[in-house]
C-alpha cells in the first residue's frame, strides 16, 4: 500500500470514528428540535423532560420577544451582584432550541460565587467594568483571567466557575448559554443549607465542627 493509500485510510478511519461519536455527543447536549420552533405552553402543567409546545395557531412574535434583560437587577444582596436569566422558565420562545440567555450585574466588589451549569456551556461578554473570571479543570487546574470591557470568557458545561468584580465601578455583563434550561448550583449554598451530616463536611473541608456550624448558619440566613 503506497503512502498515498495509507493516508487515505487512515482519514477515512478518523472520520467513521468522528461520526461515530456523534451520537455520543448529540446525547450529551438539548435534543435537536423537530420542528421550526416550539414555544413552551407552562398551562398545562405536564411535566416531561422539556415542555410541551403552545399550538402554532396560538403563536405570535411576541412569542420570540423578551425585553427581562433591559433593566439592572438589584445588587443589594450579600453578594452584591443580580443575575437576571432568560431561559425557557422567562422565555417560553426558547424551547427546544438549546440556548439562553443572562444578564448579570456586579456592584462594586460584587462576586458572582463559584457554582456551575449543570446542562450548558457559558460564554459571557463583559460590557462593562472590570471581572476576575475563571473556572476549575477536573484535575483542579485553575484558568483564570481578568476580563476588560468587549471581551469574552467561555467557561466549560459543568465546571466550577466564577466572576468577581476587580473594577473601581459597578460592572455589567451579558451571558449565552447552550441550553434552553441550563439550571445553576452554587456550590457552598449545595453543601452548606442542607442537612449533611457534620462529619461529611468536616472531613470533606478538613475543619472542625464550629467552623460547620458557623457555616451552615451563614448560608440558613440567607
Amino acid at each position: 500500500m503506497g503512502s498515498m493509500s495509507r493516508c487515505l485510510w487512515v482519514l477515512m478511519v478518523a472520520v467513521l470514528a468522528t461520526v461515530g461519536l456523534v451520537p455520543m455527543v448529540t446525547m450529551a447536549a438539548d435534543a435537536d428540535p423537530l420542528q421550526d420552533f416550539c414555544v413552551a405552553d407552562n398551562s398545562t402543567g405536564v411535566t416531561i423532560n422539556g415542555f410541551p409546545c403552545k399550538p402554532a395557531a396560538k403563536v405570535s412574535v411576541h412569542d420570540f420577544t423578551f425585553d427581562g434583560l433591559k433593566k439592572a437587577g438589584d445588587t443589594n444582596n450579600k453578594n452584591m451582584v443580580a443575575v437576571t436569566p432568560a431561559s425557557v422558565i422567562q422565555f417560553p420562545g426558547l424551547n427546544t432550541l438549546g440556548i439562553s440567555a443572562a444578564r448579570i450585574d456586579f456592584a462594586k466588589g460584587g462576586i458572582n460565587p463559584p457554582h456551575t451549569h449543570p446542562r450548558a456551556t457559558e460564554i459571557l461578554l463583559l460590557a462593562q467594568g472590570e471581572l476576575y473570571v475563571g473556572f476549575v479543570s477536573t484535575n483542579n487546574t485553575l484558568y483564570a483571567t481578568v476580563l476588560k470591557a468587549g471581551e469574552l470568557f467561555v467557561f466549560p458545561r459543568g465546571l466550577v466557575h466564577f466572576q468577581l468584580n476587580v473594577g473601581k465601578s459597578p460592572a455589567l455583563a451579558f451571558a449565552a448559554l447552550s441550553s434552553q434550561n441550563p439550571g445553576t448550583q452554587q456550590v457552598a449554598p449545595a453543601l452548606f443549607t442542607p442537612d449533611i451530616k457534620d462529619e461529611v463536611l468536616e472531613k470533606g473541608f478538613r475543619i472542625d465542627g464550629k467552623t460547620v456550624d458557623m457555616i451552615q448558619a451563614e448560608f440558613r440566613d440567607m
